[in-house]
């Protein structure tokens, strides 16, 4: 069954920004957030314990406290 979904109170650029992006693309505005939200979906897979783990060592990562001074890191730079 489908649903119907709505966005209230979208900033201007933002509504700017989607109907500049929708024409680019040749689609209705309804269109494009479609389009929008299942490529978003679709490249979400859920992540596996053995590839998370392939990700961390990847990282280098050997301690929790290594992974919290990453994520300071990374807060912090925000």
């Amino acid at each position: 069954m489908a649903v119907t979904l709505s966005i209230k109170n979208v900033p201007d650029e933002v509504a700017t920004r989607l109907r500049r992006r929708a024409s680019h693309h040749h689609r209705s505005l309804q269109g494009e957030l479609m389009a929008i939200l299942e490529e978003t979906l679709k490249s979400q897979e859920p992540l596996h314990p053995k590839a998370a783990l392939d990700q961390i060592r990847k990282l280098g990562l050997r301690t929790p406290a290594e992974a919290v001074s990453m994520i300071r890191r990374d807060r912090n730079a925000r």
